[in-house]
């Protein structure tokens, strides 16, 4: 397999810690999101992925994009370890969640509505990110085990972590997460999450490194 990604990307990452857990050997291409006007911009990368947008991934002979499509992809072909609980009902809570911070936290807080937006963009993305997790604190509050939901780690877990990342980045104030704290610490001791950190790419810039 061949990754199309960015260090920084929590889209990307998703898809790391996936490969990661279920074990899978792959070649990454950085498309690097900042230099020369965007990379995923040029007519090479267009035509793997006509979004424009990382991740993407060539493997058994197609070309994914979007991050949850790969990663159920990834739980079809590679069904060990389990990222989606066979309970119907946890599987719909895990679902959820993954929907609630990859379609309505991430999109809001990402590079090409930042550059919209211009001088007020951390303050954007900070509310972005807090009132995603006011709502998502509350979920958790009835869902989480050690994880998102119980104590397996599932998709919403590939989806949380990536997400805390941005608020650190974005300096939200973490203090009325608890939950949220918790769990993310719980999972970055896990080595699938640690070996797919943004400190720890091939392409993470040497000040930045782990």
């Amino acid at each position: 397999p061949i990754l199309y990604g960015y260090f920084r990307s929590s889209c990307s990452w998703r898809v790391r810690i996936a490969l990661a857990l279920k074990g899978i050997s792959y070649d990454l291409v950085p498309v690097n999101l900042l230099k020369d006007g965007g990379q995923q911009f040029s007519a090479e990368f267009k035509a793997v992925n006509p979004m424009q947008q990382v991740p993407a991934l060539k493997i058994d002979g197609i070309t994914l994009s979007q991050s949850l499509a790969i990663i159920h992809y990834l739980e079809d072909t590679h069904p060990t370890p389990r990222l989606l609980p066979q309970d119907p009902k946890k599987r719909a809570q895990v679902r959820m969640i993954a929907d609630h911070i990859v379609s309505g936290i991430q999109p809001l807080q990402n590079l090409n509505v930042l550059k919209q937006i211009g001088e007020k963009k951390t303050e954007w993305a900070q509310n972005c990110i807090a009132s995603g997790f006011q709502a998502l604190e509350q979920i958790l509050q009835h869902t989480a085990g050690r994880y998102c939901v119980g104590d397996e780690v599932s998709m919403a877990d590939l989806c949380l972590v990536p997400q805390v990342f941005n608020a650190e980045r974005f300096k939200v104030d973490m203090g009325p997460y608890p939950t949220i704290t918790r769990i993310n610490k719980a999972l970055l001791e896990l080595e699938a999450f640690k070996v797919s950190h943004p400190s720890r790419q091939p392409d993470t810039p040497a000040e930045l490194r782990a």
